[in-house]
């Protein structure tokens, strides 16, 4: 049980908030249908228009449909392999096998489903896996607060930096070697620096590089030198609107100075549930255009409670969820996305820290 830090403020009832939590699982869960996989072919259909209006204009000139059609989408499809590869449709009746967890990006289909920096199944290890069994335990491979240590030997400026310079590139100087070092853990494989660059390089910067900067532009060779430069323009600059766009929705999830990091593990499936909402933190939601812009993680505290739910379920059982953790005592953070970016900046540079739980492990309930 999660307790309070002071003898003042009541206890959280972690077993009874646990109950409730996977009372509302099961009604969410018996609520799957057609209308789930109805909304995912809809998010998808936006992606695709988006990035064939990209595909279009890429011939004109550097151009600003260009970049954020192409950015566009490249975030659907992540946004796709995030809630997909969760195995968020693998329970909805009738949802064909492409869009199984199973399926999805797996073997040939990577390159249809979701060609990127990022190895989807080095990805789906270290963040499905990793990740949400240990958030914001030192033992958490996106615990940023503990990965940029070494950033805060910096002078302030040169921080600062390093963050602009992350958010313009992460996916392939962070994301795409990071991950890629848990799946060869996981297979035991070599994992030293020269083994993880030398696998990330073959698998990952090699095809995904040659397919932007060299095969992307060629494809329009026909119309000349110039609409080829201005397609290389476009698909480079594309893919930097990419990195901050999916920087600025990622990032904040789990850092901030009033969110908790933990050094040890929840004693109990019921504290784990509780550790899930105070370690994350949700934005603005509601409506598909709102919640298409977030790629769907502005329900961080949902899909942390329930990481396998259809990305229309989460507007369904947002609010349940807030009156489950309101009747507990159980803090429920929500701010707008920019907000969230500054309190995770400000733990990246080093000027505050995260939260961590009072004596025994034990977290503050909400007042």
């Amino acid at each position: 049980m999660l307790q309070a830090a002071t003898s003042v403020r009541p206890t959280i009832d972690a077993e009874a908030f646990a109950r409730d939590i996977r009372a509302l699982r099961s009604e969410i869960f018996a609520s799957l249908g057609a209308e789930d996989l109805e909304h995912l072919g809809r998010l998808e259909r936006w992606g695709r228009a988006a990035r064939a209006v990209g595909l279009l204009t890429a011939w004109a000139g550097p151009n600003p449909v260009s970049v954020l059609g192409l950015a566009l989408g490249q975030s659907t499809r992540w946004l796709l392999l995030h809630h997909v590869g969760h195995k968020g449709y693998d329970r909805v009746p009738g949802a064909p096998p492409e869009k199984t967890s199973a399926r999805f990006a797996r073997g040939g289909r990577r390159f249809a489903d979701f060609f990127d920096w990022i190895e989807p199944e080095a990805w789906i290890h270290e963040h499905n896996v990793l990740h949400h069994a240990f958030t914001s335990e030192d033992t958490d491979p996106d615990l940023i607060e503990r990965n940029v240590d070494w950033v805060h030997e910096l002078p302030k400026p040169a921080r600062y930096l390093m963050l602009a310079l992350l958010a313009g590139t992460w996916r392939a100087t962070y994301y795409a070697p990071a991950t890629l070092k848990t799946l060869l853990e996981r297979d035991g494989k070599p994992t030293s620096t020269a083994d993880v660059y030398r696998e990330v390089a073959l698998r990952s910067w090699l095809p995904f590089g040659a397919w932007t900067f060299g095969a992307l532009p060629l494809l329009y060779a026909p119309l000349g030198p110039l609409a080829m430069l201005s397609a290389l323009a476009n698909s480079a600059l594309a893919d930097v609107v990419a990195n901050v766009h999916t920087f600025v929705v990622v990032g904040p999830n789990h850092a901030g100075v009033d969110l908790y990091r933990w050094d040890d593990r929840a004693a109990s499936p019921a504290e784990h549930l509780v550790r899930q909402v105070v370690s994350s933190t949700n934005y603005a939601t509601g409506g598909d255009l709102n919640d298409y812009a977030h790629l769907f993680l502005n329900y961080q505290i949902e899909h942390h409670l329930f990481p396998d739910l259809p990305m229309r379920q989460y507007q369904r059982v947002a609010p349940k969820v807030k009156a489950i953790c309101e009747k507990h005592g159980v803090p429920y953070l929500q701010e707008g996305v920019f907000s969230r970016l500054k309190k995770m900046a400000d733990i990246f540079v080093g000027n505050t820290k995260m939260r961590r739980p009072g004596p025994g492990g034990r977290a503050e309930p909400s007042r």
